[in-house]
């Protein structure tokens, strides 16, 4: 079992699917770092999770994730606290089409940002010892989504830059493979941003029609994103691949050809 033993960091893990993750892999026998820029939900978390695993598994750190110093502080404690780094799911993420910028800092740049400062740890190359990288994208990623123009663009990057530096890895011999998952509609807090003028701007007059592909496409549990995430992780011949995961078909990949999975 790949991640038992395997230290793993997870930004935006207080809640939702980060948190589904982070249960996950503790139940898999990993050790985590929880990362979110909400303190009182991360420390909430992590006091709930040591009762239940206890206190030496996990280790909560407040972070915004657009702040460069802030992350690469995160992973740097990460690695002195645990003596390493093996998983690392770059998972936080917005929906906010008024403040677009933040979207595209949040979903995009910290992802970009999360994968450099991981590779630098893991990379085979810098004496690392390999590992995994997820990257959270979205079906949102893999076709236009109307009513949310940037975070569909945002989700798009994550994908072409995922799939990119998988490329490189492998040509490299980084000993780090790199994946990203799509999920539709998820029950995260996320989900409830629809609603607010804040988050939405002129486009929450559509929220009905985001409301009525919800119910037409259905919306999926966290357990089951995280249940794909690990499958991901725990796969080693997975490099680049593009995990979908809906509530029609559950998990199953875009096929891109011949170099949707490239080895390590």
């Amino acid at each position: 079992m790949y991640a038992n033993g395997k230290v793993a960091l997870i930004t935006g893990a207080a809640q939702g699917i980060g948190r589904a993750m982070v249960e996950e892999l503790l139940h898999k026998g990993a050790n985590l770092v929880l990362v979110d820029m909400n303190r009182i939900a991360g420390e909430e978390c992590k006091a709930s999770l040591d009762e239940q695993f206890g206190s030496h598994r996990t280790m909560f750190i407040q972070c915004d994730v657009t702040d460069q110093e802030q992350l690469k502080d995160a992973f740097q404690r990460t690695v002195e606290h645990f003596g390493r780094l093996d998983i690392l799911v770059n998972n936080a993420g917005v929906n906010n089409e008024k403040d677009w910028e933040k979207t595209v800092e949040v979903n995009l740049i910290s992802v970009i940002r999360g994968t450099y400062i991981g590779l630098e740890l893991m990379s085979k190359k810098n004496g690392g010892q390999g590992g995994v990288i997820i990257n959270m994208s979205s079906l949102a990623g893999l076709t236009p989504a109307a009513y949310q123009p940037v975070y569909s663009a945002s989700k798009h990057g994550v994908i072409g830059f995922t799939r990119s530096i998988a490329a490189l890895a492998s040509i490299g011999n980084y000993g780090v493979r790199i994946n990203t998952v799509c999920p539709a509609f998820v029950d995260t807090p996320l989900l409830e941003s629809i609603e607010k003028e804040e988050n939405m701007g002129e486009y929450l007059k559509y929220k009905d029609n985001i409301k009525d592909m919800m119910k037409s496409f259905g919306v999926l549990d966290p357990s089951l994103i995280a249940k794909g995430m690990v499958s991901l992780i725990e796969d080693d011949g997975a490099n680049g691949a593009v995990m979908k995961i809906t509530t029609s078909r559950g998990i199953h990949f875009e096929e891109f050809g011949a170099h949707q999975k490239t080895k390590v």
